[in-house]
């Protein structure tokens, strides 16, 4: 949570909706959330995908239903920005979500967020619509993203 307050332009959650992510599903699911943590290892390669908390660099958030998948956080440390993080992390993910036969992956992103939708182009979305005023505090359009995976 620390680490998505410093990046304004990440989703804002509650503490209630991170520990939603890691609760035990009840019932029929046709839904999954996946959360990918990129950390500082110490090593020359700087981060690798895990699930402990300390020298957390970045981190990703998703949702699918049925075939597709929402892409609904993604947030990188400042100290980690431009230096590949979110796009290996992106890349972890999309080909999770093409291993478990996704169709598309979908987000939102701030209009005004000029490096999240130039790394989002770079990873093959197509920006395909808008939604008027949709982010508040302050108040934004969001553009619409798609990526077709198969």
């Amino acid at each position: 949570m620390d680490l998505e307050r410093q990046s304004p332009s990440a989703g804002h959650w509650s503490r209630n909706q991170y520990d939603d992510l890691f609760a035990a599903p009840s019932g029929p699911q046709r839904s999954e959330r996946v959360a990918l943590v990129a950390e500082d290892d110490g090593e020359t390669k700087p981060e690798r995908v895990s699930h402990t908390t300390s020298g957390i660099l970045a981190f990703l958030i998703a949702h699918r239903i049925d075939a597709e998948w929402e892409l609904e956080n993604i947030v990188v440390a400042e100290t980690a920005r431009r230096q590949g993080v979110a796009s290996r992390l992106l890349g972890e993910f999309v080909a999770h979500a093409r291993a478990e036969l996704g169709s598309a992956v979908f987000l939102e992103v701030r209009e005004s967020n000029l490096g999240a939708r130039a790394l989002y182009r770079k990873a093959g979305f197509t920006e395909t619509g808008l939604r008027k005023s949709y982010y508040s505090n302050p108040p934004e359009d969001a553009i619409l993203c798609r990526l077709t995976l198969y």
